[in-house]
């Protein structure tokens, strides 16, 4: 996958000015549709000055997509901090992924078919935004087990893994069983089969 050169290297208003006009130019044509002509024209900047910051527009829609999640990972961590309960917090946490990828607020994706569980996807394939959001569950994995709420020998970062991979089916996998649009109906699925399997199953 290409890279964007990193922040140091890019004058700050302008790589921000590029960002800006990236996500302007995802909310109105799409991930599949925007064109780094498109952006050039949004951010009035030259074409070439895109392909400096970002070598081609697979880099540049990733570092949208990073950008927005970061965000938004801000904005759901009061809501799941708040949860007295492990269990709770990842009920929470999927409540907030399922508004999230919906949310027009940012990105519009849902108004694109499919494009919101591609934008998961995409995120899901970078190791350094997947490494992020398992970097978000150690602290309150770790209260879970200074609790009680998990085993004491609990793989902590492979329980962060499994939490994320779970969330993130909940936005690309659709359910035979629930209505992952009912908020009571995707707590419900997490609090039941979930957070119980850290607490038994350890090494026999």
């Amino acid at each position: 996958m290409s890279t964007a050169l990193s922040p140091t290297d890019a004058p700050p208003e302008t790589a921000e000015r590029i960002l800006r006009a990236a996500e302007v130019c995802v909310r109105r044509w799409g991930l599949r549709r925007v064109s780094m002509n498109d952006v050039a024209t949004e951010a009035g900047v030259s074409r070439g000055s895109v392909y400096r910051y970002y070598p081609d527009r697979e880099a540049l829609v990733q570092a949208v997509l990073e950008r927005v999640a970061r965000a938004r990972v801000a904005e759901a961590e009061p809501a799941v901090r708040r949860q007295r309960t492990l269990a709770g917090k990842v009920a929470e946490a999927a409540v907030a992924v399922r508004h999230l990828a919906e949310d027009e607020r940012r990105l519009g994706l849902h108004v694109h078919p499919g494009e919101p569980e591609l934008a998961t996807l995409q995120l899901a394939a970078s190791p350094a935004m997947f490494g992020h959001w398992i970097e978000f569950w150690i602290p309150f994995l770790e209260e879970a087990r200074a609790d009680g709420e998990v085993r004491a020998d609990l793989d902590l970062r492979q329980a962060a893994e499994w939490i994320m991979r779970i969330l993130i089916s909940l936005v690309t996998v659709p359910s035979a069983t629930i209505d992952l649009g009912d908020p009571a109906q995707v707590r419900r699925f997490i609090e039941e089969h979930l957070v119980r399997g850290f607490l038994t199953g350890g090494p026999q």
